[in-house]
């Protein structure tokens, strides 16, 4: 009898969680912005405790309260620092993430908390550019690692250089050194680490200093129409120059970016570069002429063998592009990000002055641009879980650890579905056409749905929303989903992480990790009075 009264209640709760079913028009107006087109869950389904009483709520509260009064500021030196870096993180990405990962947990999800959404600390972060109310990922990166705020498109360089201005960029006193290079001044150990290609705008701001994020080879330097000779592209500042040649672990995709086009790699996929150059080759030349032990990996089998005690450089490539979307990867061919920060962290650690580590989860952004929304939260869950490894692997107490975004996106979080409802799912009933409309949607983007030839509003009914590939539906037609210029958020954790509060320039970022890690030559906590 238990039995069949748990079949019973699992598929009503199945029905309720998939179905969208408007409530009845008999609802009063009273509160009619609030009451249109719930969708009801059984009463305390998935709680297990009654949150219908005050009693729980007050004592909820009552601990978040005692956990802060007890937790108390940290003040030491940071020994390490570990920078995470959420492309496109936005608010509601971070909202409708924690639902999709506790509702995957047969939760109702919003009560789900991400782990670095634990960290003691938070503050937000204005991310606009010095020519651009909404960022991209270049001049972001520019702030969040630099210090500087920089024009749109560009890496590295300060406000003075224009886009393609390849002269303006060379000049010495517009070039902007980010935290990695005044952490490797210092004597320690820098690593990156991306989903997306290693050349790409975010992981580059670390490295590379160009008048154009796209100069990620020869080839498209030449065909901006600037001369690559003069200005070295993204892929070669990262194995020929300082502090690219300089870094012990980097790990992420773009080979491409690195090989000739007459030479295929691993995958049988060709090179981009036309100067004839394997800049793989040219890396491991390098170390070997140092006499460091080195290793070039390019799967997760071969990462996952690496000794951290006797290999002091790193190079891995993955992918001749973008590492695959985890949802869609090979798992036995691409190593999760989880395990590329557990790696580089393991082989950074060995150096006994520390490291600083950048990891950016780069495919959450590329999800919302094509407004596939399965795509982009589970990439951000897969981004919670390297951040959960990072705090397994390192001491609060000698290590800052800062996560944040570079950039919001159009995503929002709208109707008045039921708690519980499937994030993913419908939110309600239009009571002007009476046609469903879907919980999550975006501003612009490729999701959006013609009206019908009679001009009648497409019918996301006849969708499946449950498709990990699907278009979530936009307002305005665009090839790809912009960027937003919200705020964004800033967690910390680790030696003066509660410097990271109430709201600033995204610029203001690497002068706390520097401060706390006494690298660069502003004010630090070893040097305060400078």
């Amino acid at each position: 009898m238990a039995s069949t009264i748990s079949l019973v209640v699992t598929v009503v709760f199945l029905t309720t969680f998939t179905c969208a079913n408007p409530v009845s028009q008999e609802t009063s107006n009273s509160d009619h912005y609030h009451q249109t087109n719930f969708h009801r869950l059984p009463p305390k389904f998935h709680h297990s405790v009654d949150q219908n009483d005050g009693a729980y709520w007050r004592q909820k509260a009552q601990n978040t309260l005692n956990q802060k009064l007890s937790s108390h500021d940290l003040i030491g030196k940071a020994k390490n620092v570990i920078m995470f870096l959420g492309d496109g993180l936005s608010i509601p990405t971070l909202a409708a993430a924690r639902t999709y990962l506790g509702q995957s947990q047969g939760h109702t999800g919003e009560e789900t908390v991400l782990s670095f959404e634990e960290f003691p600390h938070t503050g937000l972060s204005k991310t606009y550019c010095v020519d651009s109310q909404v960022a991209d990922s270049a001049c972001s990166a520019t702030a969040y690692l630099g210090g500087v705020k920089a024009n749109i498109y560009t890496i590295g360089v300060t406000g003075n250089v224009k886009l393609n201005d390849c002269s303006a960029s060379l000049n010495a006193t517009n070039k902007v050194t980010s935290i990695l290079k005044w952490s490797q001044d210092a004597g320690k150990s820098t690593g990156v680490v991306t989903t997306t290609r290693i050349t790409h705008a975010s992981p580059a701001g670390s490295y590379a200093q160009v008048a154009n994020r796209d100069w990620e080879n020869d080839a498209v330097v030449k065909s901006s129409g600037q001369d690559p000779d003069k200005c070295d592209d993204i892929a070669e500042q990262l194995i020929n120059s300082v502090p690219g040649r300089n870094i012990k672990v980097i790990l992420g995709g773009g080979r491409k970016e690195f090989i000739p086009k007459n030479v295929t790699d691993e995958d049988g996929k060709s090179g981009a570069r036309t100067d004839g150059v394997n800049l793989i080759t040219k890396w491991k030349s390098d170390k070997s002429s140092r006499g460091s032990s080195s290793k070039y990996v390019w799967n997760r089998e071969q990462l996952l063998n690496i000794n951290p005690r006797k290999t002091e450089f790193v190079l891995g490539l993955f992918n001749s592009d973008h590492l695959e979307y985890h949802l869609l990867a090979n798992a036995t061919k691409e190593p999760t990000l989880e395990e590329l920060t557990r790696v580089a962290i393991q082989v950074l650690s060995q150096e006994p002055k520390g490291f600083f580590l950048f990891v950016e989860g780069g495919r959450i952004d590329h999800g919302h641009h094509d407004t596939q929304a399965h795509l982009a939260l589970d990439e951000t869950v897969e981004f919670a879980k390297a951040i959960q490894a990072a705090v397994d692997l390192t001491d609060e107490r000698n290590t800052l650890i800062v996560v944040t975004a570079d950039h919001a996106h159009t995503l929002s979080i709208s109707g008045y579905p039921t708690r519980g409802n499937d994030i993913f799912g419908i939110a309600g009933t239009s009571d002007s056409d009476r046609l469903p409309y879907s919980t999550l949607s975006y501003a612009n983007g490729p999701g959006y749905k013609k009206p019908l030839a009679n001009g009648s509003r497409y019918n996301i009914s006849n969708d499946n929303l449950a498709d990990v590939k699907y278009r979530f539906p936009a307002t305005l037609p665009l090839g790809s989903e912009t960027h937003a210029g919200d705020d964004v958020a800033v967690f910390a954790r680790g030696p003066w992480s509660h410097l990271y509060s109430g709201t600033f320039d995204q610029n203001f970022i690497p002068h706390v990790m520097a401060y706390a890690s006494c690298v660069g030559n502003g004010r630090t906590s070893c040097k305060p009075h400078v």
